[in-house]
């Protein structure tokens, strides 16, 4: 059953469609990528609609969905709206703007739109992945470990931190990989302690840790690991931290499985790093989904809704870090496949602690 078709039987009594807009998830529905266009999913068919640009290839990618032409998509929409029926549309209440949603309801004159209940749809039917969709994500992680292979070799004192992320964005997209799954971070010395630090001009030195955050997108589907290493040397609290973020990651993998509460895989690796002195230093949640968008439901946070739980299917990362301001930090990320009674690992790059 193609995902159309699933999303109109997850519609609730009253909302007649659906309507996607945003580019993530038309590609999830029909697995065609485009700038421009958008899904209407009724009870009885689904349409893809798009303009001249995108027409013939998408009839040519698109197999369950019809794919229709618009001059101007208002028109279109509105003309195969009324053929359905329709009274009650549902949108992508976290996608729409303000102004887009407006422009719905004035072209869309006496059908009415519902902003809460799509967004809910989408997210349980992208939380499983399919075998299909599993592969994907697989082989991006296999360009991933590859790139971490790759650049190890490279991470040199003198090199800028910058020059080091280009590198591996360029070896990973050289070996076929569609795109970066997002800003790589590459990040030393005192940057390190940046969770999300931005790769910079500032030359990696001798004793620095270096934090490599990357992935890579494979027919839309993404990958996400990190991983921390240190340069000619490592001081004994250096290897300390490490270790300690290595136990609770380790920790947290051993515990992670279909049914535990997001809240509890969180747990897992926080209460290690708690434990050890350095909760204050651990700012962020232990993981989050990755699918085709590189953060997804579910989220390992301590604030994750109590009754979240994980599913099978679902891909998540488990990435604990601890980070000494203006000094270093350390974070370890795997992602990984949940199953019924743990989770299989879809990372193989070594977490063993490596000086370049």
């Amino acid at each position: 059953m193609g995902k159309a078709k699933k999303l109109s039987e997850m519609l609730p009594q009253g909302i007649d469609g659906a309507l996607i807009t945003s580019p993530q998830n038309r590609r999830y529905i029909t697995g065609f990528k485009s700038s421009a266009g958008a899904v209407l999913v009724t009870r009885d068919k689904s349409y893809f609609l798009t303009d001249f640009r995108y027409i013939e290839a998408a009839r040519r990618a698109i197999r369950d969905i019809d794919c229709v032409e618009y001059k101007k998509m208002a028109d279109t929409l509105k003309e195969i709206a009324n053929r359905h029926s329709l009274k009650t549309l549902a949108v992508e209440g976290s996608e729409i703007t303000c102004s887009d949603l407006n422009s719905l309801k004035e072209s869309l004159n006496g059908i009415e739109l519902e902003t809460t209940v799509l967004d809910d749809c989408l997210t349980e039917l992208r939380l499983s992945k399919t075998k299909e969709e599993l592969e994907k994500i697989k082989q991006a992680q296999a360009l991933t470990d590859y790139g971490f292979e790759y650049i190890l070799p490279r991470i040199k004192a003198g090199r800028t931190e910058r020059e080091i992320a280009l590198d591996l964005e360029f070896e990973i997209r050289r070996q076929g990989a569609e795109a970066a799954a997002f800003d790589f971070i590459v990040v030393s010395g005192a940057n390190s302690s940046l969770p999300h630090g931005v790769p910079s001009d500032k030359q990696v030195e001798k004793g620095d840790f270096v934090t490599l955050d990357f992935g890579a997108v494979v027919d839309g589907w993404r990958s996400d690991m990190t991983r921390t290493v240190a340069v000619g040397s490592c001081s004994e609290e250096q290897r300390e931290i490490y270790n300690i973020v290595l136990k609770a990651q380790l920790a947290a993998l051993s515990r992670i499985k279909s049914g535990l509460s997001c809240r509890e895989g969180d747990a897992a690796a926080r209460d290690i790093i708690k434990g050890a002195g350095y909760g204050e230093y651990f700012g962020h949640g232990t993981g989050h989904g990755v699918g085709m968008e590189i953060h997804e439901a579910p989220r390992l946070s301590p604030s994750a809704e109590k009754d979240e739980i994980l599913k099978e299917g679902t891909v998540v990362t488990v990435e604990p870090g601890i980070y000494i301001p203006g000094r270093f930090g350390v974070r370890i990320e795997d992602m990984v496949y949940i199953t019924a009674n743990g989770c299989e690992n879809l990372t193989k790059s070594s977490k063993k602690l490596i000086i370049v």
